[in-house]
């Protein structure tokens, strides 16, 4: 089980990959550092909006801010999409475990049904 501290990252990295704006940046920074206007550019927005993804995106573990003078490039940050990654792929396997005995079941009950049919059909009169 998870840790407190844990499910609240994985919490607030999920609830930051919930804007498809913040995944666009998120895949921006992923080819190198940016400022707010070279994120702001390919947007219809304001530095001011694209300042706030980039809080959220920070608050997550997403992002780091350099603070270099006036220039305070932001960075991907990869370390929290690691363990969401982990997370999902925990939950792919017990899903795929799942589906897989569902599916086993099933066909077990297609086939019990089957040989029902053809045992109905050879005998009609029980």
């Amino acid at each position: 089980m998870s840790s407190d501290s844990e499910r609240d990252g994985l919490s607030r990295t999920f609830a930051a990959l919930a804007d498809p704006t913040r995944r666009e940046i998120l895949e921006r920074l992923a080819q190198g550092e940016a400022t707010v206007g070279e994120l702001a550019e390919p947007f219809d927005m304001t530095f001011a909006a694209v300042s706030k993804h980039l809080r959220v995106l920070e608050g997550a573990g997403l992002v780091t801010r350099g603070r270099e003078a006036q220039y305070r490039p932001a960075r991907l940050d990869a370390r929290p999409l690691a363990a969401a990654s982990h997370w999902i792929s925990d939950y792919a396997r017990f899903w795929g475990d799942s589906l897989d005995s569902l599916d086993s079941y099933l066909h077990a009950l297609q086939q019990l049904s089957s040989t029902d049919n053809t045992h109905d059909k050879e005998n009609p009169h029980g």
